[in-house]
């Protein structure tokens, strides 16, 4: 699918221009943050029971729900068999490519369309969505359901909510992802390296416990005469990755975008951040693969694939090629990891995924049959059978299972990740604020232009003037 996210890039940059210069309700938002996989999940050997029966749709007779072109789509199509199986309820999960999928959805709904009941949208999308009335207002119907409490409350938050802290539901966490590790387990456990770094760090070399250590084991696999390096991490400059990648240390760090009132000065600008960003920079420098100045997804895991790098961030949707040995030469000696604690023990890592909405313009009828539908697939056993199919449930219970921890490597890691996961903004004026990380973070880390306060500073003075003519900061 490489030829679909290079269409998909393309139209992340025009669609970011676009919301520079055009009212955000009438512009087309920027795709998803987190991009579709090259490789499914692979099939658990043991499929959880079969889904209950749901409420009958009333004169319902077929669903449809919009979703990029990709694995999980096919895979919902499959949870909707079960549903039409079971209730004689048609639903149709439309796929449209990546590189058109947000232009096509956006445009249907400036127009107020009623060609689909739902879609499966990304996290960003929320703020223009419920402030142009494209989405219902779900925070009654998931709250009276026990739907809110079935799922981990940091994927509601950021699948779900708008304005983040209202209460306010607006999405089913439906595909959960977030930025993970994978590394060569194999190069961990080989003698002659444990014993190595016990002598010159004084601790065991195993799965860092925090990002002192991290670095530390990238510094340590660091060889440039024996081809190999400690990480591959995300550096690409195009739409969200070095900002994505560097979340992946600011979170853990402590470090946050806003206040409780979206304020930024001396929030982005934190010496909590400041030392993020710098730690991020000094990771690049003393450690990254050669010819990784523009990373993202396929770049990290060909840099393990190919023996340069001992360590990758990524997305978990991105990890199946690499358990995968016809696509990984060290598939057998690879581990994956969730994103290490930093200084003060702050957990966090970068998230990517979307949720399940309803269309705001349909009838109410359909509306409930919408309800319906997400009910039923909430239900504990059938967010185990979707995270048997190869879906990535938000669900805390199947995450908490067996059979979803044994089925994949990385589901461990993943499942402790969507515990803490945080976001970027995503009100409607996200694009504006992160073509300035983008490009602010590209200078400092990858060309070298500034110090890491400098870096914060610009940010935070132009995140505030963005924030205040768009109306999400009052002046003072």
């Amino acid at each position: 699918m490489f030829s679909q996210y290079t269409l998909r890039r393309l139209s992340l940059v025009l669609a970011l221009l676009a919301v520079l210069t055009i009212v955000a309700a009438c512009a087309t938002p920027a795709q998803p943050t987190s991009a579709p996989p090259t490789a499914a999940p692979a099939q658990p050997t043991a499929a959880p029971a079969q889904p209950t029966a749901a409420p009958s749709g009333g004169n319902v007779k077929e669903l449809k729900i919009i979703w990029a072109q990709w694995d999980p789509a096919d895979y919902l199509q499959q949870m909707g068999n079960l549903y039409e199986k079971e209730t004689g309820i048609k639903v149709t999960i439309v796929q449209e490519p990546w590189g058109t999928f947000g232009d096509r959805f956006f445009t249907a709904m400036a127009a107020k369309s009623t060609e689909w009941d739902g879609v499966v949208g990304d996290s960003q999308w929320l703020g223009t969505s419920a402030t142009s009335g494209y989405y219902v207002d779900m925070t009654d119907f998931l709250n009276s359901s026990g739907i809110a409490k079935s799922v981990t409350p940091a994927t509601l938050t950021y699948y779900g909510e708008y304005p983040t802290g209202s209460g306010k539901y607006w999405a089913y966490p439906t595909e959960g992802d977030a930025d993970g590790w994978a590394y060569r387990k194999d190069l961990f456990e080989d003698a002659t390296h444990k014993a190595a770094f016990k002598q010159k760090y004084g601790y065991d070399l195993a799965v860092p416990k925090s990002q002192k250590e991290l670095k530390d084991i990238a510094t340590y696999f660091t060889q440039a005469d024996k081809g190999l390096y400690g990480v591959a991490i995300y550096t690409q400059k195009d739409y969200d990755a070095i900002t994505m990648g560097v979340e992946n240390a600011m979170f853990p760090f402590g470090g946050a975008w806003q206040d409780k009132n979206n304020n930024v000065m001396g929030v982005v600008n934190s010496q909590n951040n400041i030392d993020a960003v710098q730690f991020y920079k000094d990771l690049y420098e003393c450690c990254q693969a050669p010819g990784l100045s523009n990373a993202f997804f396929q770049e990290t895991n060909d840099a393990l694939i190919s023996g340069k790098a001992v360590m990758i961030m990524n997305y978990f949707a991105f990890f199946p090629a690499l358990t995968n040995p016809q696509t990984n030469p060290h598939a057998a000696g690879t581990g994956f990891f969730a994103n290490p604690p930093g200084p003060n023990g702050d957990k966090g890592a970068a998230l990517g995924g979307q949720g399940l909405s309803i269309i705001n313009f349909i009838s109410d009828e359909r509306k409930q049959a919408m309800m319906d539908f997400i009910k039923w697939f909430a239900d504990e056993k059938n967010q185990a059978q979707w995270a048997a199919l190869g879906g990535y449930t938000c669900n805390a219970n199947v995450l908490k299972t067996d059979t979803f921890l044994k089925a994949q490597p990385f589901n461990p890691a993943f499942a402790e990740t969507m515990t803490f996961v945080k976001d970027f903004w995503n009100i409607p004026i996200y694009a504006q604020l992160l073509q300035v990380t983008q490009t602010n973070f590209h200078k400092f880390i990858v060309e070298g232009q500034g110090t890491a306060k400098e870096t914060m500073d610009t940010i935070a003075t132009e995140h505030d003037k963005i924030l205040k003519e768009g109306g999400f900061i009052k002046s003072q």
